[in-house]
């Protein structure tokens, strides 16, 4: 098997790709372990100046592994603290730049957000779709998606569950930059050589006061949200949305 996150330091860049292709980059438990720890890696050597995450042309990342979480219960979600992952990657101090391509939902597009310089080829789409499974996003998606396009672009996202594409999210100001597909990797990796010509500490206290400024109340968004993320595992409709999902048929949702 194939490793799911595969990771190497070229010149001054850490570069951090997911690899799992058969699932369209979506991540479970291990990869997101795997991944952290590529990142946190990177943060602490002392050679590399930024990372560059991506995935590949079909998809940056396709959400989260729902088979993880299908028949879990609440407790069982809380206890998991599969969020924790997150807030390690969130809290790496060298900036981290997205070359994105192809879908960003649910989890990729969270994932997409916890990097500070995004990049998006022509065919990226994002959005946050977990409502169709019957539950929210749980990995910061209420909060930061929020913050990045507003409160009425984020209630349209997040309720209907629609995606939007690559220019709709740069007017919307959820990424950088839009280039044509077969730049997008490239442009991406130029921007991290520009960065890591640029002098270390500067840029690793330019994006905490940015972040600073950004997040404002944020911690306090991120924790109601993931109680409000666990709570729904005590649903029926849980259940039948993620059941529904695997068995690739319509849910049928009782509000229960």
């Amino acid at each position: 098997m194939s490793e799911p996150i595969v990771s190497e330091k070229q010149e001054r860049i850490g570069l951090v790709r997911i690899n799992r292709p058969d699932k369209l980059n979506a991540v479970d438990l291990e990869t997101m372990d795997r991944l952290v720890t590529a990142m946190e890696h990177f943060d602490r050597d002392p050679e590399v100046r930024c990372m560059l995450l991506t995935g590949d042309e079909r998809a940056f990342g396709a959400g989260v592994d729902i088979t993880e979480m299908a028949d879990a219960s609440m407790a069982e979600m809380y206890y998991r603290n599969q969020f924790a992952r997150w807030d390690q990657l969130w809290a790496v101090q060298k900036p981290i730049v997205a070359a994105v391509s192809g879908y960003a939902i649910g989890g990729g597009c969270e994932l997409v957000m916890s990097c500070d310089i995004i990049i998006a080829s022509e065919t990226a789409r994002f959005g946050q779709p977990e409502t169709g499974i019957g539950v929210i996003p749980g990995a910061g998606g209420t909060q930061r998606v929020t913050r990045a396009i507003g409160k009425a672009r984020a209630m349209d996202l997040i309720l209907t569950g629609r995606m939007i594409t690559a220019q709709e999210a740069l007017e919307a100001g959820l990424v950088s930059r839009v280039v044509p597909l077969e730049n997008y990797y490239d442009e991406a990796l130029g921007v991290c050589r520009e960065l890591a010509k640029r002098p270390p500490l500067a840029l690793r206290l330019a994006k905490e006061a940015i972040l600073r400024a950004h997040a404002g109340s944020l911690r306090d968004g991120l924790d109601y949200e993931r109680k409000l993320f666990y709570t729904l595992f005590a649903t029926d409709d849980q259940k039948e949305g993620m059941r529904a999902f695997i068995e690739k048929r319509p849910p049928v949702y009782v509000g229960r």
